[in-house]
């Protein structure tokens, strides 16, 4: 529909007319078809649920179909009631809520259908105020308590007056006549003091009747206190003057009472906690004439103070001597290592008989030569006596007595490398010529896991930790030499805090030492340290990743003879190559859990 609008005095007249046909600017033939698909449609409610907020306010939210549904929310006595406009309510969401063990204002929310409307009836307690808003398809009631202030003539938060309004026209009349039309007006049991008097002159027009009673309160320096639905009206000083007697009267009376003796038996936590906090010089709850004893033997307190201040120290006990909750501290260390290597290397080396030096050559001249088995032998003749011996060549294999022209084994870091030898000899066995490949490569996986578990109370720093004390030799003021000792351990420090929403933040100190024998000097055994010192929230049952080192050493590393090596292909049989590629990594993995008071042993 197209619409005008006309303001007089402070009306705001809007008049709304049909649309004609089918012309119009685009915005109003849009509103025009967007107003017309939502005439007669039928919305309904895909959820209500409950919450607690974040000042112990109570927050309904109510998931709608769409944006367009009508709302309508009123005040019926001391329900709250929320109608929604030609809405369907599910079957499975027709029910009464008991959210009294939320700790809010409301006790009840109940949903049910109305006709072709649903209806929600919110039952609060006490005193409260609500608020409500809508997002896109979700609409939201909050009901805040509403915390009573004696110096407010109506209670809220909400800014501003909001009482009645009234109009008046008073000329010179009597202030105490005024103030008690005003408390008629605002629904509250007045009582004006006699020392309340004067006239005055108000002309007001439509104006909140608790905004008069302030400009009154202005203009003759008036004041008001209020006890639930009465209230007193006098002059400030009236009322300072009395407050003070008030206050100096009872503590006459503090000072005068009667002292009392009651035993407190503290349960949970120990007496001389209690008596501090009591006795505080800083802070102190007992009076001047109060005192309190502990009996260490059965953990009682006994306070000997006045009555009322007694009463304070059983609202204080009963809150302190609580309980704490325990949370187990599980963590998880993972050392994960890759470790490759390979190497390669090559012996090469001619030999003949004449290249053993001069007897061997006079012995092997026309010698006989045979093999046997991996040995190449010969048999030689004594010239003088004429004695036939065996002589051998080859003293198996790798081994044997050839000459070495190029010596480049491979050099693994750990294990034996394997060995392929090639010899090769002519007719005669006068000529030998031996190669000999060693090669290795090796491929290890490793994993180490350490779990260290620790169960503390709430805001108790503890300790767990496994390892070894290191001797080692350090010199004292006298010059000479003492042992001493230093740890190398697996220690998990953690203190943790357990916040209201039932998360838990952790402060961390988790330690893992380990010996390097391969860095031992004489001065000792090195130490590995892996340290992590950090504070995380989590939450209850969670898991989280406090930190982590990944480390990689690769090593490409090749020793050759210098010209040859560089001989493509030829080239291998002068040079030794070794490569290494380690990876290692490490995770610390925590875990905490709330135990729960309600768990026993099996």
């Amino acid at each position: 529909m197209n619409y005008t609008t006309r303001l007089e005095g402070k009306s705001l007249y809007v008049i709304l007319t049909p649309l004609t046909g089918t012309g119009g600017s685009l915005a109003q033939r849009v509103t025009h078809f967007t107003t017309e698909s939502l005439i007669g449609k039928k919305h309904s409610v895909h959820d209500v649920s409950f919450r607690r907020g974040r000042d112990g306010e109570a927050r309904i939210v109510v998931d709608l179909s769409d944006s367009g549904t009508g709302i309508d929310i009123r005040q019926q006595g001391t329900s709250l009631v929320v109608e929604f406009a030609k809405t369907n309510l599910p079957e499975h969401l027709r029910r009464k809520l008991d959210v009294t063990d939320f700790g809010t204002p409301v006790t009840t929310v109940e949903t049910k259908t109305q006709g072709d409307n649903t209806l929600m009836n919110i039952s609060p307690k006490g005193l409260w105020e609500h608020n409500a808003y809508q997002s896109d398809n979700q609409f939201i009631i909050e009901v805040k308590k509403i915390v009573e202030d004696p110096n407010k003539l109506v209670q809220g938060t909400k800014i501003g007056y909001q009482g009645p309004r009234v109009s008046i026209n008073y000329q010179n009349g009597d202030v105490r006549a005024l103030l008690r039309l005003m408390a008629e007006e605002l629904g509250l049991n007045a009582v004006i003091s006699e020392t309340v008097s004067g006239t005055t002159t108000l002309v007001l027009k439509d104006v909140p009747a608790d905004q008069v009673v302030d400009i009154i309160f202005q203009q003759k320096a008036l004041d008001m206190r209020k006890n639930g639905n009465v209230i007193l009206i006098a002059p400030r000083d009236e009322i300072a003057t009395k407050e003070k007697l008030e206050f100096e009267s009872k503590q006459q009376i503090g000072e005068l009472e009667p002292l009392r003796t009651e035993a407190f038996q503290i349960n949970y936590q120990k007496a001389e906690a209690l008596q501090k906090l009591l006795t505080d010089a800083n802070q102190r709850m007992l009076s001047k004439r109060g005192s309190a004893v502990v009996d260490a033997r059965t953990n009682t307190l006994f306070i000997n103070d006045t009555s009322t201040r007694l009463e304070d120290v059983r609202k204080v006990v009963s809150r302190v001597d609580v309980p704490v909750r325990q949370v187990m501290i599980e963590a998880r260390i993972v050392e994960a290592s890759d470790a490759f290597s390979r190497n390669l290397g090559v012996r090469l080396g001619y030999s003949s008989p004449y290249s053993q030096g001069p007897s061997t050559n006079k012995l092997a001249i026309g010698a006989n030569y045979q093999t046997t088995g991996q040995n190449v032998q010969y048999i030689s003749t004594d010239p003088v006596t004429g004695t036939q011996s065996v002589k051998s060549l080859v003293q198996g294999t790798p081994s044997y007595p050839l000459m070495q022209q190029v010596n480049l084994p491979a050099t693994p870091r750990s294990g034996v490398a394997g060995a392929l030898s090639f010899l090769l000899y002519n007719s005669s066995l006068t000529e030998l010529l031996g190669l000999e490949i060693t090669a290795l490569e090796a491929d290890g996986r490793g994993k180490i896991i350490s779990s260290p578990r620790v169960m503390t109370a709430d805001q108790v720093e503890a300790l767990i930790e496994q390892g070894v004390e290191i001797p080692y030799q350090q010199a004292t003021s006298s010059g000479a030499t003492s042992v001493a000792f230093r740890k190398a351990n697996l220690a998990l420090k953690v203190k943790p805090q357990i916040t209201p929403d039932g998360k838990i933040t952790l402060t961390l100190d988790v330690n893992k030492d380990s010996p390097n024998p391969t860095l031992q000097t004489g001065s000792g055994v090195a130490i590995d340290t892996k340290h992590v010192k950090t504070e995380v929230l989590v939450d209850n049952g969670g898991t989280v990743v406090i930190g982590g080192i990944y480390t990689q050493s690769t090593k490409n590393q090749t020793q050759k003879l210098p010209w040859l090596g560089d001989i493509p292909m030829l080239g291998w049989l002068f040079k030794n190559n070794e490569i290494i590629d380690d990876k290692t990594e490490l995770l610390i993995f925590i875990t905490p859990k709330i135990v729960s008071e309600k768990l026993g042993m099996n």
